[in-house]
């Protein structure tokens, strides 16, 4: 469900400072703006005011940084204590302009936001509460405050608004297609995530987000197996990976997924053994292109050639499972291959997490460790695919002069429905037609002349087309 919080401090004064400047929007006459948002699925028009943005607050529960709160995990539980606080509101200002993928890097975006509201002003009024929390405009607040504005228009919603309702508003505003600043793609994935908590179905969702089901099923498998490499790269004390370590990898783990699903339905086993060696991959920055060299088969044939043994010994088979509260009923463990490459999987996620953590959790021994760890992982992995890359493209090769006869069957195949139906209606170019014929023919002449090369015993394919060809000339 959606996360509560306690309401901000001045929060009875600010509501008398917004009923005040309501009232008097009313009595000033004249055309009032008002700002639209979809609630429930009713139009619900809220009256605009100029309120100090001083005393505007972030909005803890925003979906816009959702994912980079974990990006410092003491700042984080300080903002789920008290979000009003001095320092929880400076690292909510702090998320607002950092990059989604890197929150120590400054979003470019933001500062192109910053420059349009100096040139342009405040085109767009943000939203509040009658608590003055706000609900939409977040990045403007932020901005106009590092611009040294002192006023912003924002449009107030009903003083009946709970939580759920404000978390629906800002959804149903952000998934407008003229908005701004889109949410990342991991805030997206939550965002659906609370959706489905609050028993809406995957129809629903998927309508709001404008997508198709099958796609809100896909990114619910996304985030579902980002959470759980998060939960196993976490080690003792030392915290696991962040779900803004995940923010740069949408593609590969909608291909990985696409992969997964195709494989699984056949062999689950080397569906898994996939997911996991391409999961370590991406956690190790590997392009996509690389990523997808990368198949069920990748360690028993390249891997394990450059992989020391610490990391490409198999594990033993795991003993059964026992299931809790069905009388003694065991069911297998992975197999060899899928516990050796979680094994491997585990290992780098855990190097990562290590070699991230802070000074405070891990010593620098422990960092330099794992950061040797990884390193040494990512260079075997960059090695072996690598070697895959070169076999995928001699492969390729192989199989073009092959798959360009099969392309040029299928086009005369189609010439021969064509030819009838231009003979049936007499409008047919007999001239042009011979000379594509034999173009044809002189083209047949050059692939029977490469064709026959070196061919010992060519097959029954290649033997009439030498033969045709040595007829069509004798004759």
């Amino acid at each position: 469900m959606k996360q509560e919080f306690s309401q901000p401090p001045r929060a009875a004064e600010f509501s008398e400072l917004v009923r005040k400047r309501l009232e008097d929007v009313k009595n000033a006459g004249g055309t009032r703006e008002t700002v639209t948002v979809d609630w429930n699925g009713q139009a619900l028009h809220c009256e605009v005011i100029d309120c100090p943005i001083s005393s505007v607050f972030y909005n803890p529960g925003t979906h816009r940084i959702k994912a980079q709160r974990s990006h410092d995990p003491a700042k984080d539980a300080a903002l789920s204590a008290d979000p009003w606080t001095g320092g929880s509101q400076e690292y909510l200002h702090f998320l607002l302009q950092a990059d989604p993928a890197d929150p120590n890097r400054r979003d470019t975006d933001f500062d192109k936001l910053k420059e349009s509201l100096e040139q342009f002003g405040q085109n767009d009024p943000g939203l509040i509460t009658h608590t003055g929390i706000l609900v939409n405009g977040n990045t403007r607040a932020a901005a106009l405050r590092e611009l040294g504005q002192q006023t912003m228009r924002v449009g107030v919603l009903p003083e009946s608004f709970t939580w759920a309702d404000i978390s629906a508003v800002e959804l149903a505003l952000q998934l407008r297609r003229d908005h701004r600043r889109d949410y990342s793609y991991i805030n997206r994935l939550l965002a659906m995530e609370e959706q489905a908590k609050l028993g809406r179905t995957p129809d629903a969702i998927a309508k709001d987000f404008r997508i198709r089901t099958s796609t809100y099923h896909q990114e619910r498998w996304i985030l579902g197996t980002i959470r759980e490499q998060i939960s196993r790269s976490a080690n003792g004390d030392v915290p696991g990976l962040r779900l803004v370590d995940f923010e740069d990898h949408q593609e590969k783990l909608k291909e990985l997924h696409r992969a997964y699903e195709k494989l699984a339905g056949v062999d689950p086993d080397r569906a898994d053994v996939l997911k996991e060696l391409r999961m370590a991959a991406i956690v190790m920055g590997f392009a996509k292109t690389d990523v997808r060299h990368i198949d069920e088969g990748f360690r028993d044939r390249y891997l394990s050639r450059t992989m020391s043994p610490d990391f490409s010994e198999p594990a033993g088979a795991q003993t059964a499972v026992s299931v809790p509260g069905l009388g003694g009923v065991m069911l297998p463990g992975a197999s060899p291959a899928v516990s050796a490459a979680r094994t491997l999987n585990d290992k780098v996620l855990r190097a990562k997490a290590m070699a991230s953590a802070s000074n405070s959790v891990t010593s620098d021994q422990d960092r330099k460790r794992a950061q040797d760890v990884f390193q040494e992982a990512r260079e075997a992995f960059d090695q072996a695919i690598d070697a895959a890359g070169r076999d995928a493209r001699l492969k390729k090769r192989k199989q073009m002069a092959p798959a360009r006869i099969a392309d040029a069957c299928a086009d005369i195949d189609q010439s021969v429905v064509e030819l009838v139906q231009a003979r049936a209606s007499r409008s047919l170019d007999e001239e042009a037609f011979d000379e594509a014929v034999l173009k044809l023919r002189e083209s047949l002449r050059k692939l029977a002349q490469q064709a026959g090369r070196g061919a010992k015993t060519p097959g029954d394919g290649v033997a009439w087309l030498i033969e045709a060809v040595a007829l069509e000339t004798s004759g």
